[in-house]
């Protein structure tokens, strides 16, 4: 079995949070949009344990994407994904 990894503290959280957010924004652009909310959302969540200081830290362009541009299409006031229906 797999050791549970530590959980992230300092720069190595900061980084995760950047990561994340970067690869939820590829997927975005490729239009993956499932692939983009599941990266999103564990993104959000790193980014809310961050401390005022550290979230100062996240560059400009990436913290304005998760918190504004990707609520206005994957917010909690839109509805849920439909599943995909099979063809018969």
């Amino acid at each position: 079995m797999a050791k549970q990894e530590d959980p992230l503290t300092g720069e190595a959280l900061i980084k995760e949070v950047c990561r994340r957010i970067r690869v939820a924004r590829s997927y975005w652009d490729a239009h993956n949009n499932a692939a983009c909310r599941g990266e999103r959302s564990r993104a959000l969540a790193l980014y809310s344990t961050l401390t005022k200081e550290q979230k100062d830290q996240i560059p400009q362009v990436l913290g304005v994407w998760l918190r504004y541009r990707s609520e206005k299409y994957f917010g909690e006031h839109l509805s849920p994904p439909k599943s995909k229906r099979k063809s018969k």
